[in-house]
């Protein structure tokens, strides 16, 4: 696929799937809305800490499927490489961690606690999505390439040092 075309891609899914699942959805719960009385000052700040993390994080993964993998994250247009460069040599779904960092975020910033909820119900859909369909998916496409990346980078628990593929040879 040609970088044009996997950043129109790549960009078009970013508004629509983390777009639905870290905005649209948590303004659905709240409408933005914080608790009153609104949580200590801190803990809100930690939670634009967290969302901007979120976002920083989100934004580098899915830059990096343009740069490294030559696609795009969704199903209907993927990589043409496996991408396991950048933080992807922590662990291998950066993406969701980060949309879920994101609605933690705003849960704590608005106190609204419902999202901390829709937090763990994503992960847990998210979980089983990515053990029925991508991770299978991805075995299909890319066999033993993929196989020493899963062996050697943990799906949700990222690892302190990056993973250095070729000491993996």
């Amino acid at each position: 696929m040609r970088r044009a075309g996997s950043t129109v891609g790549t960009a078009i899914f970013l508004v629509v799937a983390p777009g639905t699942t870290a905005v649209l959805i948590p303004w659905l719960l709240t409408g933005w809305s914080g608790r009153v009385p609104p949580l200590p000052g801190a803990l809100r700040l930690a939670g634009l800490g967290l969302v901007i993390a979120g976002a920083v994080v989100l934004l580098a993964a899915f830059a990096r499927f343009v740069a490294e993998g030559r696609g795009t994250p969704a199903p209907i247009a993927p990589t043409e490489r496996l991408v396991v460069g950048g933080l992807y040599r922590h662990v291998r779904n950066p993406m969701y961690l980060a949309v879920a960092t994101m609605i933690v975020g705003q849960a704590f910033l608005l106190g609204r606690f419902v999202l901390l909820a829709y937090a763990a119900i994503f992960l847990l859909i998210t979980a089983a999505f990515v053990r029925v369909y991508e991770e299978p998916t991805l075995r299909e496409q890319y066999g033993a390439e993929c196989e020493a990346y899963r062996r050697s980078v943990p799906g949700w628990w990222p690892r302190r040092r990056p993973w250095n593929p070729s000491a993996d040879r």
